[in-house]
């Protein structure tokens, strides 16, 4: 029997082609990405293993910095995130990059490979596989549809409706969309014939083309095949490899089913005849880079395989797949590199010829609050004898904001635009860049030193991985989408439910109907053109929303007594409104110098919309007229740093600021926050709470009113009446929500005095925006942080092997874990049992009702990761940020709130991680119906900005009462919250005599009948669902230009138009210009037409006048308000095309133009 192989040197005596490691010094910093920069020009094939998942990012973009125009060399194969044998299969991202690297490695272009000791051991897909799945489409290419279909399935791609994500393909006729695995974006084939005319790539997000390309490759979807060879194989080898009956597995019968469950990762080996390794990839010109402790990286992830191994395999549902099967063994991966060459970074004693002595970065911290505060930076740059110098920021923003601050002390770095740029720049000069970078380097050869902005501000700046973004418009239209089911809202009929849509022919004109049904079996059939006349209802439950008779005065009823609540509701929003304009505001000034020193700590770039708040705010600062802003934004979406620019603008002006929070630990967070952000600048902080002693807290009030403290953060308890501060100027509220009556009333107290800013993630329903604007100042934070990744989010019932799982899963990828356990009285016997189950986990306890100082300890070593698992109260749900506590585990979920659920979930999922979160539940039959509808509604909506979403599933479940006040919740579960909001916006415009025309809409809107066949043909897009939001979408346009646009998207998706498609748009166009002239009704065939107008019509009386005059053979007049329209035009084109040029007519901002000549040449007979 062999000896043990226990070191690198036992290996290499093992293998006879392998070579003693070649040993260079340790490389601090960015120095080892450097030095493997300058080696690539030496060596076309490098691969670094990397110490771990953070040291294998860091470099990737530390490489790409110094290579440059050669960056695409990098490729980075990352690991799975998921630990060996789990349940779980990697984001869509993950296996894209994977298989991109893979497609990259089969070429013979150079390469720099990143690795980590885990990716070097599993099996992978069969290089042939890889290669062979394959291909390229380009533009000029004569293709046969049906054929790509099939072999983007047989690539493992999945057909749908719309691609949204990799992996994907959808085929509409001469459109063909896929959007390709290692891709940054979908692809759309523009097919004329069999013949590729076009390729464009477009946003998933809107699903219009952003631009054009000449060609694109296309790699597997999946690291295995799927087609039926590939589940024959599986079926063979599972056989052969896992004793007993296979049908007993569950991942043999699905996948003999041709279904890939999750987790089938850990059974890729068996779609092959002989998976490949990593090693089948690389040439055999390959120089590996390693840490010195390469060989016991390995080993440790062999022994955390094969202890996977062993607690796998008591699952007789799951068998795993024996570690000698799915891996290398660890002494033929360490042979295999070895044979390669190795060179192992990190010894004292040099072997191979020195490739520069590198030192450790030095910090040179600035210090705002001395009267030099670069003086360290400045005592680097005019030292003798210095390297040169480049300076460092992440984004244009932060580097203009850096030269900026320089430039106040007379420091002018020269801007260069990349590593080469610098090298050829003037060397006395110091330069800056913007870069990716997060680590300096101070190297001998070069002579250089680069400093980067967390060695100037003591921090490491937060740097954020750019993704695709997300658009909240498209969020809140998914919320609008009409389900068959689902109550709606028809204007002049009441609450009906939508039972689909139905094809109808009506005097000998095809159309596609909306079929809604009412009470006592009442049917109602609504031309799609007409979608506009519905809405969906939201006000209470849905299942028992309450449905009118066709033909009664239910309806009319319920909008009369809506419309005197609503009037009543008006009043009192105004009464407040009144109060605080005859109060002057302060107008506040901002010191640019201190502002744009305060804003550059701010360690991220700042969204577009978190960028637009800002400004808001800081412009109602600046104004004369008191403040009332509502920054409204998703867990996470960055509204704290939108407070502390307003807070640092007033307590710069010498005015005091209020910070007021729901929780005592949100309110330490806050004061933590805070201390930190204005650690620089002369400025007071204190936080009130329960969390001080009573000699303390009466100090702590006394310095209030004596005006020694700046910015107090605190509960309730700064609402009493014995705080009387000595002049506030700002009280920012963060979740006003959360507060009761009696705080509430406090606060409606303070609006009518100072300026008030409140933070809420508890998004405002869009029609309640509408509603209010105005009266209160709204900023909507809609778009996450770049590369934010959504939470996985699952139901399951309590399971002591699932928590295991899922704990083993996050410390394995080095992050943190929440588990929730919302009973004070029973936690620290469930943290005992954790402890008992997971042994490897170190875990601690918090709640609201431990002493201060025991809690901000926890709290604090939680932070600084110094144990892996809080157990916790629900004390944790506002307001606390770990970036690194990834997974969430809610035990007895049910017993929550949505907008609980939703704010607790929000805890994780603050990095680039995929997050999860387990709601745990008992057996489901004990639980009730609306938890099981809220724990659905979250299940399902994981996307980012859910909490649109979220908020209108919160109102359907337990109706607006909270909302509104309960005073106003009979009457919107009567009629819906949308018509409801509608109506307290036409009473604010009517009490304030503000001008209500847009809202004439509200009791009627436009109805146009042409006697046309107006829609979307289904051999256009079969797709019914897709129609449905297509018909409300063109419904929705409030302008031509809006109309025009959908319409380009159309022909971009979907193909040139149906004539039935262009008349849908036709009479839309009609219709928009219909409802701005206050036209109740149109209905014209040819036989002749009518239009009815509101009583409360806009249109110009001399141009009516004008138009009855000159056209009195065409237009005349049925009574008051009715106008006729000439018979005669069988064309409906033609009665489209009058149509259109009536109301420009009409429209006293047009020009007046002639009638149109075919109108004319129709009618000439009549003339």
């Amino acid at each position: 029997m062999p000896a043990a192989v226990t070191s690198p040197s036992d290996v290499l005596s093992c293998s006879p082609a392998g070579a003693p490691p070649k040993k260079w010094p340790a490389c601090p910093g960015s120095a080892l990405a450097l030095r493997v920069s300058e080696l690539s020009n030496s060596q076309a094939h490098i691969a670094v293993l990397a110490s771990s998942v953070r040291e294998l990012e860091l470099l990737a973009d530390e490489l790409r910095f110094f290579l440059g125009p050669n960056s695409g060399r990098v490729c980075i194969l990352p690991g799975w995130e998921c630990l060996p044998y789990d349940r779980y299969s990697p984001h869509p991202e993950i296996t894209s990059q994977r298989i991109r690297t893979l497609g990259q490695l089969c070429q013979s272009d150079p390469f720099i490979l990143l690795v980590c000791a885990e990716q070097i051991l599993f099996r992978l897909p069969k290089r042939e596989f890889i290669s062979g799945a394959s291909f390229n489409i380009s533009v000029g290419d004569v293709i046969n549809p049906l054929r790509l279909r099939d072999q983007l399935s047989d690539a493992g791609y999945l057909g749908v409706s719309q691609v949204q994500a990799e992996g994907e393909y959808a085929v509409r006729g001469g459109i063909i969309d896929v959007f390709p695995m290692g891709a940054a974006a979908p692809f759309r084939l523009d097919l004329f014939g069999d013949e590729i005319e076009q390729i464009r790539f477009f946003d998933p997000e809107s699903q219009k083309s952003t631009g054009e390309t000449g060609a694109l490759d296309i790699l597997p979807a999946r690291e295995f095949p799927t087609d039926k060879a590939a589940i024959e194989q599986f079926r063979k080898s599972f056989r052969q490899q896992m004793p007993g009956d296979p049908q007993s597995s569950i991942i043999y019968r699905e996948v003999s089913e041709g279904r890939f469950p999750a987790g089938i990762e850990f059974y890729l080996p068996l779609f092959f005849d002989s998976a490949s390794t990593i090693f089948d990839y690389l040439p055999a010109d390959l120089q590996w880079l390693a840490p010195k402790e390469w060989f016991s990286q390995i080993q440790t992830e062999i022994a955390n395989v094969q202890d996977r191994f062993a607690s796998a395999r008591l699952d007789s549902e799951r068998q795993p797949l024996s570690p000698d099967v799915l891996c290398l063994t660890g002494e033929a991966a360490a042979q295999q590199i070895s044979r390669s060459g190795v060179i192992e970074v990190g010894h004292s004693e040099v072997t191979e010829s020195n490739p520069g002595i590198c030192d450790s970065p030095s910090g040179y911290p600035v210090d705002h609050k001395s009267n030099s505060p670069f003086s360290g930076l400045i005592e680097r740059l005019f030292k003798d004898s210095k390297p040169r110098v480049l300076l460092s920021a992440e984004t244009p923003g932060r580097v203009q904001s850096l030269v900026e601050l320089l430039a106040g002390h007379d420091l002018y770095p020269t801007p260069v635009e990349s590593w080469a740029d610098f090298l050829n720049s003037p060397p006395d000069t110091p330069a800056i860049v913007t870069s990716v970078l997060d680590r300096g380097l101070v190297a001998a050869q070069p002579f250089v030193e680069i400093i980067v902005e967390s060695q100037l501000y003591g921090e490491r700046v937060h740097r954020r991985k750019r993704g695709r973004s997300q658009d909240p418009e498209a969020i809140i239209r998914s919320i609008a989408e009409l389900h068959t089911g689902d109550p709606v809202v028809h204007l002049e009929h009441g609450i009906g439910r939508f039972g689909g849509l139905q094809w109808l022919e009506v005097n000998n004109q095809k159309n596609e109907f909306l079929v809604i049904h009412y009470a006592e079996e009442g049917k109602l059939y609504i031309p799609a053109v007409n979608i506009n006349v519905l809405s969906r209802y939201i006000g209470g439950d849905p299942e028992h929303a309450p449905l009118h008779r066709l033909g009664s005065d239910q309806w009319k009823k319920a909008q009369a007594r809506a419309k005197k609540r609503a009037h009543d509701a008006a009043a009192e929003l105004l009464k407040t409104q009144a109060l605080r304009t005859l109060r002057s505001g302060r107008c506040y000034s901002v010191p640019h110098t201190e502002y744009a020193a305060f804003r550059s700590g701010f360690p991220y770039d700042e969204t577009p919309d978190q960028e637009h708040a800002i400004e808001e705010v800081v412009a109602d600062l600046k104004a004369s007229t008191p403040m009332d802003r509502l920054v409204c934004g998703d867990v996470g979406f960055g509204k704290t740093e939108v407070a502390l620019r307003a807070a640092f603008v007033v307590a710069q002006n010498g005015y005091q600021v209020a910070v007021l929070t729901p929780t005592t630990l949100l309110a330490h967070q806050h004061h933590n926050t805070f201390a930190e952000r204005f650690a620089d600048y002369p400025i007071r902080i204190e936080e009130l709470s329960r969390f001080k002693s009573p000699t303390a807290s009466a100090q702590l009030v006394q310095d209030i009113g004596g005006g020694s403290v700046d910015i107090v953060i605190g509960t309730h308890r700064l609402l009493q009446q014995d705080i009387n501060f000595h002049q506030l100027g700002l009280v920012i509220i963060d979740e006003e929500h959360r507060f009761g009556v009696r705080q509430k009333e406090r606060l409606k107290q303070l609006r009518e005095e100072v300026d008030v800013l409140t933070l809420t993630a508890t998004p405002i329903p869009r029609t309640l925006n509408i509603a209010l604007s105005g009266l209160r100042s709204i900023s909507l934070i809609g778009s996450p942080p770049p590369g934010r990744v959504s939470i996985k989010t699952t139901v399951q019932r309590y399971s002591t092997h699932l928590i295991r799982e899922a704990c083993l899963r996050e410390m394995h990828r080095g992050g943190q874990v929440y588990f929730l356990h919302n009973e004070v009285r029973t936690i620290d016997r469930v943290a005992a049992d954790l402890r008992d189950l997971i042994p490897e986990a170190s875990i601690e306890v918090a709640h609201g009702q431990m002493p201060k100082s025991d809690l901000e300890s926890v709290m604090r070593d939680f932070y600084h990761q110094r144990f892996d698992v809080l157990v916790c109260s629900t004390i944790i749900e506002s307001g606390i940020d770990i970036p690194t506590a990834n997974t969430m585990i809610m035990n007895r979920a049910d017993r929550f709130g949505l907008a609980q659920l939703h704010q607790l979930r929000g805890r994780v999922g603050r990095s680039r991680h995929q997050a999860y979160a387990f709601l745990l539940v008992p057996d489901p039959e004990f639980i009730s119906e609306t938890a099981k509808k809220r724990l659905a509604a979250l299940e399902a909506l994981t996307e980012l900005g859910a909490g649109f979403a979220l908020a209108n599933h919160d109102l359907e479940i337990r109706g607006a009462g909270e909302l509104l006040g309960e005073g106003q919740s009979g009457v919107i579960e009567e009629i819906g919250f949308s018509m409801y909001t509608d109506y307290l916006n036409r009473a604010i415009r009517d009490l304030s005599g503000e001008p209500t025309e847009s809202s004439l809409k509200l009791d009627s809107v436009c109805e146009i009948d042409l006697d046309a066949s107006a829609f979307i043909p289904d051999d256009y897009i079969p797709d019914v669902h897709t129609r449905l939001v297509l018909y409300q979408r063109i419904a929705d346009c409030e302008d031509s230009a809006a109309l025009y646009d959908l319409k380009l998207e159309l022909v971009d998706r979907f193909g040139l138009l149906p004539v039935e498609t262009k008349m849908l748009f036709q009479i839309t166009g009609v219709r928009i210009k219909g409802e701005a002239a206050g036209i109740k009704k149109l209905r014209y065939s040819a036989r002749g037409g009518r239009v009815g107008f509101h009583p409360d019509a806009t249109v110009s009386a001399p141009r009516f006048a004008s138009l009855l005059a000159e056209h009195s053979d065409l237009f005349s007049m049925n009574g008051p308000l009715e106008l006729a329209l000439p018979a005669g035009l069988e064309d409906p084109e033609l009665r489209a095309i009058l149509t259109d040029w009536l109301l420009d007519t009409l429209d006293e901002s047009n020009e007046i133009k002639p009638l149109p000549s075919e109108i004319k040449d129709n009618l000439a007979n009549d003339f």
